[in-house]
């Protein structure tokens, strides 16, 4: 499709507005810098970012007094893009205080938007909670896209089956395969229902003393676990659209929040899907766990793992050790990137 040609207006407008925008960050920056210069910022400490508002970040202070007090704080300039999870040092000053610098990340979880870029979700995560439900339907290509950016992220998935008080007669064959088949690869598997309670105890159990970040389709339930793990938080809880059977988004930005018992939970904005369009195919089969002891032992160094002969793979789901499900997804996968 070829690009819409603008009028002079139009262009006039547009630089207008870009050039405004530049103005004001470079208004905000000057601000920022004659406060760094002149004396009105407090002493440098360490914090933590519980949030993410643009070029603005709420800091929860790591130091002294203040201590689990949280600031608003504009970013310095030279500093990369800051997340939900992030240590940092930061400044206070009489309205808000200034990020000055980061530490190392242990670990970042990232996704591509649409341009490709990948851009960071948030850091030093222990644990991927993929949220699932019975309604909507978990889809199989859904959650193998959740567990290949983990892996490739480094961080240790949960999958977590939300809604189990739904299951019926009519689905719980399916939820059951599902979670069997997870299992048998090795992925840890917890079933939950925020509703009735069940699962809340091992589900606390397993967060404990570390940094998760749930991820999952918008209705899953999401922000109603966290309402029942965290009594008081009383996040605005979406219901499915009757139209659509798909979730309303009720979360706009990851948001850090701790259980008082230890450990922290971010909750993310509902992501339906989870692009993986910035990484190549060696990539994305090294994501599928349990391929990975057969690659290298084809007996086609550019096996595509369909109908040559003396393929490792098919061999593999021949004798049961890789499941059908889990290859038709890798394909499907496969096919959405090459058609990218």
């Amino acid at each position: 499709m070829s690009k819409r040609k603008l009028t002079r207006r139009q262009a006039w407008r547009i630089k207008k507005i870009q050039d405004e925008r530049a103005s004001r960050a470079t208004r905000k920056d000057s601000d920022i810098d004659q406060q760094l210069e002149g004396g009105d910022l407090g002493p440098e400490q360490h914090g933590q970012i519980i949030s993410h508002f643009g070029r603005q970040v709420d800091v929860e202070a790591l130091d002294g007094d203040q201590t689990g007090e949280i600031f608003r704080c504009h970013m310095r300039t030279n500093l990369d893009a800051l997340v939900t999870g992030d240590n940092v040092i930061w400044r206070a000053g009489k309205e808000t205080g200034v990020v000055v610098a980061t530490l190392p990340r242990t670990s970042i979880l990232q996704r591509p938007n649409t341009q490709g870029e990948l851009k960071p979700v948030a850091s030093n995560l222990n644990y991927i909670v993929i949220t699932i439900a019975v309604e909507p339907l978990a889809h199989y290509n859904l959650i193998d896209r959740y567990l290949v950016a983990a892996q490739l992220s480094g961080i240790e998935p949960v999958i977590l089956v939300n809604k189990t008080d739904l299951i019926n007669d009519t689905n719980r064959s399916r939820i059951e395969t599902m979670i069997e088949l997870y299992q048998n690869i090795g992925y840890k598997v917890l079933t939950v229902s925020s509703i009735e309670g069940n699962g809340l105890d091992q589900l606390k159990q397993e967060l404990d003393n570390r940094i998760s970040v749930f991820v999952g389709q918008s209705g899953v339930g999401k922000s109603s676990l966290i309402n029942a793990l965290l009594p008081g938080v009383d996040l605005r809880v979406g219901a499915l659209s009757e139209a659509t059977g798909k979730g309303t988004h009720t979360t706009t930005t990851a948001r850090l929040f701790h259980f008082p018992d230890g450990g922290d939970l971010i909750d993310s904005p509902g992501i339906r899907e989870f692009g993986l369009w910035h990484i190549d195919e060696q990539k994305l089969i090294e994501g599928f766990t349990e391929f990975t002891d057969y690659l290298g032992y084809c007996k086609f160094r550019d096996c595509k793992h369909e109908q040559e002969p003396g393929c490792a793979i098919k061999q593999a789901i021949a004798e049961g050790k890789i499941s059908e499900q889990r290859i038709n997804s890798y394909k499907h996968i496969l096919s959405s990137l090459q058609e990218s």
